[in-house]
């Protein structure tokens, strides 16, 4: 074998290695979406089988690195929820948030041009809508805002909506569907983690008598917990009808 085909060799068992486990996709647009916020548009992904609410797990560093392997997959891959994916033009959006910090999501996030390559995983995740709910309610900061995007969009127009989304000002904002039926909390420089604000913002919504609807919590894990106690028993909705999903927690690894 020349010197000239072991490179090439090299390139295509890394790509058949990538194949069985990842779809690959290419950039095709990255803009801003909020102050902390990217807007990434992947395409060349037709076929995906995808339920609003769910994520792709990305590989936003080098698999095949010695480093990576030392360190197991936890540098290798982050979780980002889905914001649209059009099956006509075989193309995938995600909102991707700029972390604090020089993380390996940091790192990729922030060098993004269109035209370079993505592997993801095929979309999975149970934190969905129930569609039969009598009423739905949305509850999340920052990381939450994505999935509620393409979760309220999915909703029929006379679907009953309320909610709560805490971001740290105006600027943070995401151009989410159905804005006026969500209440929007600006925390200033306060942290995200054991938000007080958050869940004292959904201890005041008022919400229609009778049966309890359906509410999505998601987030920071000691905030989506304190948001689901308050629900739960201070006005006695059972557990089953409210989903949480933890995103995160300072200090801890292998959050969603």
């Amino acid at each position: 074998m020349s010197v000239e085909q072991a490179p090439a060799e090299g390139g295509r068992l890394r790509g058949r290695v990538l194949d069985l486990v990842f779809v690959r996709g290419r950039v095709e647009e990255v803009r801003p979406a909020a102050r902390r916020m990217r807007h990434v548009r992947i395409s060349g992904v037709p076929g995906l089988a995808w339920t609003p609410g769910q994520q792709v797990r990305v590989n936003v560093s080098d698999l095949f690195a010695a480093r990576t392997w030392l360190r197991g997959m936890r540098d290798a891959l982050r979780t980002y929820s889905v914001w649209d994916y059009d099956p006509d033009a075989g193309a995938l959006e995600l909102r991707v948030m700029d972390h604090d910090g020089d993380g390996p999501g940091a790192r990729w996030a922030r060098t993004l041009r269109p035209g370079q390559e993505v592997a993801f995983t095929k979309p999975e995740g149970g934190f969905t809508l129930r569609e039969d709910a009598p009423y739905h309610l949305f509850a999340g900061e920052e990381t939450a805002s994505v999935a509620f995007g393409a979760m309220l969009r999915a909703l029929p127009a006379d679907a009953g909506v309320y909610g709560v989304v805490e971001v740290a000002g105006p600027e943070d904002e995401l151009a989410l569907p159905r804005r006026a039926d969500l209440t929007w909390r600006h925390r200033g420089d306060a942290s995200a983690a054991s938000s007080a604000s958050l869940v004292e913002a959904v201890r005041s919504l008022e919400l229609p008598d009778g049966p309890p609807g359906v509410a999505y919590v998601a987030g920071e894990a000691r905030t989506v917990q304190l948001v689901r106690a308050h629900l739960v028993r201070e006005r006695g909705w059972p557990r089953r009808a409210v989903r949480v999903k933890p995103f995160w927690t300072p200090g801890k690894r292998g959050l969603d």
